[in-house]
């Protein structure tokens, strides 16, 4: 065994390599822990900080910060004010009839009350048009459905004047 007992004459790259990943891993995780720590630090000076008026805002800062947009959020309209269009896609004959029936003693308006095109609908849905989310989302949970969605497939002129769709299926 001749070949064990000589010495090495340098020493492995691979260590001098790994050593040089771990070092530069180690400053990057430093670099990462102290911008977390300004974004910190920034986020609870914002969040500790008392509201000023605006003029008083406005002389202490020295660059001009845009004014984020005020979100008026719509309140949920009542029932009266809603229109429901019933549509029946599962065959079942004056299914949508009395659907609406049930909906206009829930207050809801009824835009009209009719046959859909397919009459094979799995399951029933509500849709809606852009901005009664709300309506839609209260309509189904006092109908017992589950699905609601955006309106989709139908034309403008479908609707009825209706904002909401309550699409009937098995």
């Amino acid at each position: 065994m001749e070949h064990a007992a000589q010495p090495v004459a340098a020493p492995f790259p691979w260590r001098a390599a790994a050593v040089l990943t771990g070092a530069v891993a180690l400053v990057e995780l430093v670099a990462l822990i102290a911008i977390g720590l300004v974004h910190v630090a920034k986020h609870t000076a914002t969040v500790a900080e008392p509201h000023r008026p605006a003029a008083a805002a406005a002389v202490t800062t020295h660059a001009a910060v845009p004014a984020a947009p005020k979100i008026h959020p719509v309140p949920l309209r009542p029932r009266t004010h809603v229109r429901v269009l019933v549509l029946n896609g599962n065959g079942v004959g004056g299914a949508a009839a009395a659907e609406a029936a049930q909906l206009r003693a829930h207050g809801y308006r009824i835009g009209g009350a009719t046959n859909a095109v397919r009459h094979d609908y799995a399951q029933s849905m509500v849709m809606f048009v852009p901005g009664w989310s709300k309506e839609a989302r209260r309509l189904a949970r006092d109908a017992g459905v589950r699905m609601v969605a955006p309106v989709d497939g139908l034309r403008p002129a479908q609707l009825a004047g209706s904002k909401v769709i309550l699409l009937l299926g098995r």
